[in-house]
């Protein structure tokens, strides 16, 4: 008799206990179902999916690389970024269904879901609503019902709702020119401030030639020629501004370009990268801005930011190439 009875009273409080442990994984700290958004630190993420309005974005590792819908290489920063994002983010306050309401449903953002794998299994989804109302640009949910919060990253204060984004320009490298010297075969410099500037460059053999849109250029250095096509192996972007509406291109197009560089390989493959002054933001005091440009190639419509330092050492004038 009291054998058995200890067996109910072990029985009762083991599932008192059970009962007990799940009341409490599941409440802290706003219910652990509801806000456990980033990965485990031992996890090791080899694939992430963004999905929004029947688009859909993949990024796979391949190796130590990783790639953009299978094949593309993908940036390296974006994907450090992102994996660091998904490893850190914790919650930084929840949202109230009044705000929710106001600021996401009645605004009719829709979310971009977030896959992430392991191998080939599942280890985390979420919801990221992107908005402009809060520092961290995301309101984000574990899914559709469940309690809403804004999400950051501790020693971070910018906007991690931009990493998750659908843009395969996001994603790509920020390069307009990645060119070794053998591979260019001519450069066309367009400077339409002062076309008297201006100069072409072509190849013949093994050397390069220097000219001008008038016709040849006499007491010109070749090694400096060799070293400015040599510039051409790496030129970055700082960033896209994907936030340009059709009417902030047409009025940007509309004030005339700075500078056309236009590249073509010994393949035929051809980049022509036009070049517009950058006006800063009111908040900046308005004005041109004097450390960067807004530039395009004819391979998107989309405008990228250009920092002068990056850009500089193809930005010169015909007089460079003078011999000494």
């Amino acid at each position: 008799m009291i054998y058995r009875l200890i067996v109910r009273i072990s029985v009762i409080l083991v599932i008192a206990a059970a009962v007990l442990f799940m009341i409490y994984r599941n409440r802290l700290p706003f219910g652990r179902n509801n806000s456990s958004f980033a990965c485990k630190p031992n996890t090791e993420i080899s694939g992430i999916e963004f999905s929004s309005q029947g688009k859909k974005l993949l990024l796979e590792r391949k190796g130590a690389d990783w790639e953009v819908n299978e094949g593309k290489e993908a940036r390296k920063s974006g994907i450090h970024f992102i994996l660091r994002v998904l490893h850190e983010i914790e919650i930084k306050s929840p949202v109230s269904a009044e705000i929710f309401e106001s600021e996401i449903a009645s605004r009719g953002i829709e979310p971009v879901k977030v896959r992430v794998f392991e191998e080939r299994r599942l280890v985390k989804s979420f919801l990221v609503y992107k908005t402009a109302s809060n520092a961290y640009g995301n309101i984000m949910k574990m899914r559709r019902g469940a309690k809403p919060f804004i999400v950051y990253v501790p020693g971070y204060d910018g906007d991690i709702g931009s990493a998750f984004t659908l843009s395969e320009l996001f994603w790509l490298p920020y390069t307009v020119f990645n060119l070794l010297p053998s591979e260019i075969a001519s450069v066309d410099f367009e400077n339409f401030s002062d076309t008297s500037f201006s100069f072409s460059i072509k190849r013949n053999g093994r050397e390069f030639g220097l000219s001008a849109p008038g016709g040849h250029v006499s007491g010109w250095d070749s090694s400096r020629v060799r070293r400015y096509i040599s510039y051409f192996s790496y030129i970055p972007f700082e960033k896209w501004d994907l936030d340009l509406n059709a009417d902030d291109k047409q009025r940007i197009e509309s004030r005339g370009p700075l500078y056309r560089i236009t590249a073509i390989t010994t393949g035929g493959k051809k980049t022509v990268l036009t070049l517009w002054e950058k006006m800063k933001d009111q908040k900046e005091g308005g004005g041109p801005d004097s450390d960067r440009l807004l530039g395009k190639t004819q391979a998107s419509g989309e405008f990228f930011v250009m920092r002068y330092f990056d850009i500089d050492p193809i930005l010169k004038k015909r007089s460079y190439f003078r011999k000494e």
